[in-house]
């Protein structure tokens, strides 16, 4: 399955883990609980989905990578102890709490949640000292004498031996205790997520001219060569601060994160021209509605590579705006929700100390992305500079309260210009589109990825666009027909077969 399914399943079986009775106890006991194994290639988001799971279930997170582990730091160090057996004193040994298990303990006491995910990586891929251990951790969920805490679910992800050579299979007793899932890669699936992550629209727009190089691992004469969604979205965070440093990433500098030589080598090429895209067709002009004839005739005798990378291009430019959108309404609606309680009892110093709480307790769950974060420090920010005006024109608490709502209409005017103009900027787009495209495939695929980016949908969802609608309207028909057609065709088969 993809790596979507494979988060849909985990989450469901943790869910499922952690569901209490009327009297508050697991419904499914812990001995029950089977340690969940994702099986995959590396750098398809294994790891990634594990931290989106654990802020989407609001649990903790413990995550190891056990090839860097010895049996020491796994299971603890012994010790002696003396005890007494029928009256006779021996010398036991024991053991000193495993890293991992205090790891956890740690993160229960640093994120007051009692309950969390133990995500063991590289699980199959142990040293030869640490391959029993490994097997009594997932058949008895403890490390050496110490058991994971209760309410923490074990998940553990390994590498096909295909793709390590250091793979240890496990025998049927282990693989009978554990709920195994096996994950492929998969690029419709990455690029909802890379949407997202915001990946740089050079990567997007390349990989959706060359879908067959997203993912590609290859054993030569020379060695291994492989290029990996890991690598693209690192591949992209560089590309954004080269891009402010006003760098250029030539073939080397991409060699060393998608280290096929060949992709990395045609990438580089692609980069180059994607900058000249960016000049010749100037796209912020066109979501502003300016384009004249010229350019439309040069597009249209364009190769299809060209056409489709001037599309992409635009949707990188609209996905920015929509992103802009979403994050000023979450910051608005945020602001809006602590000036609420401000009303209240017009305490401001109250509301904002109950907004600093609670924002320091999410952020010490590790509970917030990065993108949520840096949001409420902006409202945090804010709250201070209203505090800050309403001292300093020394007025008192009714008047106070109006003049910091006064100062909030402002952010909501802004949102509004924000929403506006990306409005504008969608009916440009699309108006472009038809002249330069008409009712073409250029069209489809605007549409499609209309309906894949997450900002986009969430723009959509609240905001009329008339030519969105009629356009995915007629998408939708011609899927559906297609899909009408291709189970006909399948039925015919079958007849065909069973008069044969």
């Amino acid at each position: 399955m993809d790596i979507k399914r494979a988060k849909k399943e985990i989450k469901d079986s943790i869910e499922a883990y952690l569901k209490k009775d009327a009297y508050g106890d697991y419904m499914i006991p812990a001995i029950r609980q089977r340690p969940i194994l994702l099986m995959g290639p590396p750098g398809i988001g294994k790891t990634q989905i594990m931290e989106q799971i654990a802020k989407e279930c609001q649990i903790g997170l413990v995550a190891y990578t056990i090839t860097h582990h010895t049996r020491q730091s796994a299971i603890g160090l012994p010790f002696i102890r003396e005890k007494t057996f029928g009256g006779k004193q021996y010398s036991v040994t024991e053991y000193t709490m495993s890293e991992i298990i205090a790891s956890v303990y740690e993160k229960i006491e640093a994120t007051g949640i009692a309950e969390g995910i133990l995500f063991i990586d590289e699980i199959n891929c142990v040293s030869e000292t640490l391959a029993p251990t490994m097997l009594q951790f997932l058949q008895c969920k403890t490390f050496g004498n110490q058991k994971v805490p209760e309410g923490w679910i074990i998940v553990a992800a390994g590498n096909p031996p295909e793709y390590n050579k250091s793979v240890r299979d496990f025998d049927v007793v282990t693989l009978d205790r554990i709920k195994k899932i096996d994950v492929e890669e998969n690029y419709d699936v990455w690029k909802e997520y890379a949407y997202q992550a915001e990946i740089h629209p050079a990567i997007l727009s390349y990989l959706e001219i060359r879908r067959d190089h997203f993912y590609r691992i290859e054993t030569t004469v020379d060695g291994k060569m492989f290029a990996t969604a890991r690598g693209w979205e690192d591949l992209s965070q560089l590309l954004k601060s080269y891009e402010a440093l006003h760098k250029k990433a030539d073939r080397e500098v991409v060699h060393q994160y998608i280290q096929h030589w060949k992709i990395a080598k045609d990438f580089a090429n692609y980069l180059e021209l994607y900058e000249k895209y960016k000049k010749d067709y100037g796209l912020e002009k066109i979501l502003e509605g300016y384009y004249d004839k010229d350019m439309l005739e040069k597009l249209r005798y364009a190769s299809f590579d060209e056409r489709l990378s001037v599309v992409n291009m635009l949707l990188g430019q609209l996905g920015g705006l929509f992103k802009e959108c979403y994050v000023s309404d979450r910051y608005v609606t945020i602001l809006y929700d602590v000036l609420r309680r401000y009303k209240e009892d017009l305490d401001f110093a109250g509301a904002i100390r109950e907004f600093a709480e609670t924002y320091e307790r999410l952020r010490k769950a590790e509970q917030l992305t990065r993108q949520e974060d840096r949001i409420r420090r902006k409202v945090s920010d804010t709250l201070e500079g209203y505090r800050q005006l309403a001292k300093a024109e020394h007025l008192d608490k009714e008047a106070a309260f109006d003049r910091v709502k006064e100062e909030f209409t402002k952010e909501t005017g802004e949102r509004e210009r924000m929403i506006e103009k990306a409005g504008n900027a969608l009916e440009h787009a699309f108006d472009f589109m038809e002249d330069a495209f008409g009712d073409s495939q250029e069209m489809v695929a605007f549409v499609t990825e209309l309906n894949t980016n997450y900002y986009s949908i969430q723009f959509l969802k609240e905001n009329d666009c008339d030519k969105y609608y009629r356009y995915n309207k007629r998408l939708l028909f011609d899927e559906q027909q297609q899909e009408i057609l291709e189970e006909l065709d399948e039925v015919e088969q079958d007849l065909n077969t069973a008069l044969k």
